[in-house]
């Protein structure tokens, strides 16, 4: 049965930068993004105090929308599939219906000015399919240009929407003449945050928020730059990492004191944020202080992919809540999957038996439920690598899963998936290779253990037909005996996983043998 694709791009038109995102939604790959791309605009610069857009600055973004039009059309979006939001610095702006015109007069795409609460609602939306959110609720918030969103919500409940006129631009142009911040400034500047933010910490407070999401370039690049300072630059990816208070402090008292060539010299800073940082960084520091929070972790989702989410639900029928609230992690991994063009059925029927060995084998390993999932994606994803190249392919399905951009998860898990999948074939773990090495002692052990069970499902299915349905395991001090239910004679099976099961008789210290059993019988 064909499956309907649609696309489309979502422009957010910030007061520091221009953003569009690409994507693809069909019913078996959810929604896969295709492309991205920013623009530092700085469409706000200046407008704060005067509310006029600067005349150069227009221009500047009607080029940059254009060059959007031309990617998006690239990719096959329809003109009536691209939807455009303005934020704060034209929201507030005089002459923004004269800007507005002039977009829609030069690339027919008709934009739509955001109030700061819708703006919070989409961003709580972007988020979603990005972090994972608890159960309990967690302070996110969106670090703009002009304005600061904050939103308390859990995985399923808004708590409070709120949109303050405090961001970094806005910040920088009103309370910033020196260079360093001269104490002054910096005092009042603290002190109008704290006022500014009373409300929605009471809230937290009251709810005892400890954690906090933050998304936005600031955020980014602050996170970025304390990776760098604490030696964590291994990380591929950024969503879903996270900083310390303490970790932000230490940084946070080095960087305020230093002028913009010393900034310009920090790893992870946008060149064009080297001012408009600082703001930035007394406003982190009040909201650690001030909501009293442990860690601060990051999105790379907000404002422009809620505005799809909001657009697929509204104006594609089928595209319903249930699909809109799927499972990020489980989503995530299917979409890196079709981008690798994966054999979908071989992949689920080797993370099926990986579940049953988990489960069979739970008394020796003891590992928990945690570690079971990351188990079955890993198990989902081990053979991308043929994508790239069927040698070595499970060295690239390693290098595609640290760098697949999965949402959802921590560096940590996507560096123990990606190492599980490198280790389903050839030469087991060792702390040789870096991306192991890299790992503690007790996620090194977790690597051991599901690496091995993925390299005997993998033999499970050696000729790719699903013979196996079915696992039973019979364990003494000294061995475990598999059994398995098969729908045809599982003797090529046996005979491939007998050929993978050494790593995992080392890891658990037992001998391993299989032996065929009576389906009728399972």
């Amino acid at each position: 049965m064909h499956t309907q694709t649609r696309k489309v791009a979502a422009i957010d038109l910030g007061t520091n930068s221009f953003h569009m995102v690409i994507v693809e939604e069909s019913e078996g790959k959810g929604i896969v993004e295709i492309d991205r791309v920013k623009e530092m605009i700085c469409i706000g610069r200046g407008s704060i105090s005067t509310k006029m857009l600067d005349e150069k600055a227009m221009e500047a973004g009607i080029t940059t929308l254009k060059h959007f039009l031309v990617l998006a059309s690239q990719h096959g979006v329809k003109q009536e599939s691209i939807i455009a939001f303005a934020t704060s610095a034209i929201r507030e702006a005089k002459n923004r219906d004269v800007f507005l015109q002039r977009v829609r007069d030069e690339t027919g795409i008709k934009i739509k000015v955001v109030s700061g609460l819708e703006e919070a609602q989409f961003i709580y939306y972007g988020v979603r399919r990005a972090v994972r959110l608890s159960t309990e609720p967690e302070l996110i918030f969106d670090i703009g240009g002009g304005s600061v969103e904050f939103i308390i919500a859990d995985h399923q409940k808004i708590f409070l929407l709120e949109s303050r006129k405090v961001g970094v631009a806005r910040m920088l142009e009103r309370f910033i003449t020196t260079d360093p911040i001269a104490d002054k400034e910096l005092s009042l500047l603290e002190q109008f945050f704290a006022a500014e933010l009373f409300s929605s910490a009471e809230k937290s407070r009251e709810l005892n928020i400890k954690r906090a999401i933050a998304s936005s370039g600031t955020a980014q690049n602050i996170a970025r730059m304390i990776r760098s300072a604490t030696g964590r630059d291994d990380e591929v990816t950024l969503n879903q990492s996270s900083f310390t208070r303490k970790e932000f402090q230490k940084f946070y008292k080095s960087v305020i004191a230093m002028n913009a060539s010393q900034r310009k010299k920090l790893t992870g800073l946008d060149e064009k944020r080297v001012d408009l940082i600082v703001p930035g960084l007394v406003l982190m520091n009040v909201i650690f202080s001030l909501f009293k929070l442990k860690e601060v972790m990051i999105s790379d989702s907000a404002l422009r992919e809620g505005m799809v989410v909001h657009y697929l639900k509204n104006n594609w029928s089928d595209c319903g809540e249930r699909r809109l609230q799927l499972n990020i992690r489980r989503q995530s991994v299917i979409e890196l999957g079709y981008r690798c063009d994966w054999n979908k059925i071989h992949s689920e029927h080797i993370a099926a038996l990986c579940l049953q060995l988990f489960d069979r084998l739970q008394p020796l390993h003891g590992l928990s439920s945690h570690e079971r999932e990351l188990l079955e994606y890993a198990a989902l994803l081990h053979n991308i690598g043929t994508f790239i190249s069927i040698a070595s392919h499970h060295k690239h399905s390693q290098y595609l899963i640290l760098n697949g951009e999965l949402r959802g998860f921590s560096p940590v898990e996507i560096n123990i998936m990606a190492n599980i999948a490198r280790y389903h074939r050839k030469s087991p773990p060792s702390t040789k290779h870096e991306a192991y090495s890299q790992l503690k002692s007790k996620q090194r052990r977790v690597v051991d253990v599901l690496s091995g069970i993925l390299r005997i499902a993998n033999g499970l299915d050696r000729g790719h037909r699903q013979n196996i349905v079915s696992i039973e395991a019979d364990m003494t001090a000294s061995s475990v005996t598999i059994g398995l239910h098969a729908m045809h004679n599982p003797d090529i099976e046996i005979w491939a996983a007998g050929r993978m099961k050494a790593w995992l008789e080392t890891v658990l210290e037992r001998s391993i043998r299989f032996e065929a059993r009576d389906a009728r019988k399972r």
